[in-house]
């Protein structure tokens, strides 16, 4: 009889706990990538879209739609070439640039880091904009933390941050790379083209 509690223990702490975590493990959300292709090298991301649907739902319309033809890479932000800002960034910062291209949409709703739980982190891909409400298909990318960029961030004046929707995980030496590019105060000469943005995976909802 004792040996027979002794076994049951075993599979109650031992084999159960594992099967629940192999259960757990094959339940988790895959999260959607996408290539940012550049001439200077390949920029991977994961999207957030539970966190930030109407950001990332955004983008990916851009990059269904085939939105981003002559789209480029063409401002950089370091410590070095911002004299009038107290607070400091590092970024880089893409899209189509020109407000008027007729690949623009409309603009979206401003996602905050208070409403997403999200934050400007290193390789955080977020959406840049002018007042609030106005993104449209302008994004950077974050080099180092860069909490000055979310909700309640002195960076902007009307403190409501930015919308972070995605994460790099792989690239950030391109990323880094093109930081360093030669530039006329923040805009670089010359531009880095984006020769694709596409879809590597698409995700699970």
């Amino acid at each position: 009889m004792q040996k027979k509690f002794i076994v049951l223990l075993i599979i109650i702490f031992y084999f159960i706990p594992g099967l629940s975590a192999s259960h757990q493990q094959k339940n988790i959300k895959k999260l959607p990538l996408i290539a940012i292709e550049t001439t200077k090298g390949t920029i991977i991301i994961e999207l957030y879209p539970k966190k930030a649907p109407a950001t990332v739902n955004n983008f990916l319309r851009y990059t269904k739609e085939n939105r981003w033809k002559g789209a480029t890479f063409y401002r950089t932000v370091t410590l070095q070439n911002q004299p009038d800002n107290k607070i400091k960034i590092e970024v880089i910062q893409g899209g189509l640039k020109d407000e008027h291209d007729t690949q623009n949409l409309p603009p979206i709703p401003l996602e905050t880091t208070k409403t997403t739980g999200l934050h400007h982190v290193n390789g955080t891909i977020s959406m840049a904009r002018g007042k609030p409400n106005s993104a449209t298909s302008e994004f950077f990318i974050c080099i180092g933390n860069q909490p000055s960029l979310d909700f309640g961030g002195k960076r902007n004046p009307d403190g409501q941050g930015f919308a972070a929707f995605g994460k790099v995980i792989k690239g950030m030496d391109v990323v880094k790379k093109i930081q360093r590019m030669p530039a006329k105060k923040q805009h670089l000469s010359p531009e880095v083209k984006i020769i694709s943005i596409h879809i590597i995976k698409s995700g699970e909802n």
